[in-house]
């Protein structure tokens, strides 16, 4: 399955902005802002599964993993946030 990557970041920038929006809604009603922001949660984890995907796709033809048993979380922090700590 080929990934078109221009479709992919046009994908992850709907989702992102719905999140925004859900975020924004959170902000007016404070009565649903749980549920409106697991809602907005839940559509930037669809964003980083969306970008997740198309880099391992890219890269799955050319490298193999060094070690197919071991998943990294998706959560796990960038070096780049380590040095800004």
């Amino acid at each position: 399955m080929t990934m078109n990557g221009e479709a992919v970041l046009e994908n992850v920038r709907r989702y992102r902005t719905v999140a925004s929006l859900y975020r924004q809604t959170a902000a007016f009603r404070p009565h649903q802002r749980d549920s409106l922001l697991a809602q907005a949660a839940e559509w930037e984890s669809r964003a980083v599964a969306e970008l997740e995907a198309y880099f391992v796709a890219r890269q799955a033809p050319s490298q193999p993993p060094a070690n197919r048993n071991y998943h990294a979380p998706s959560y796990a922090p960038s070096p780049w946030q380590y040095a800004a700590a």
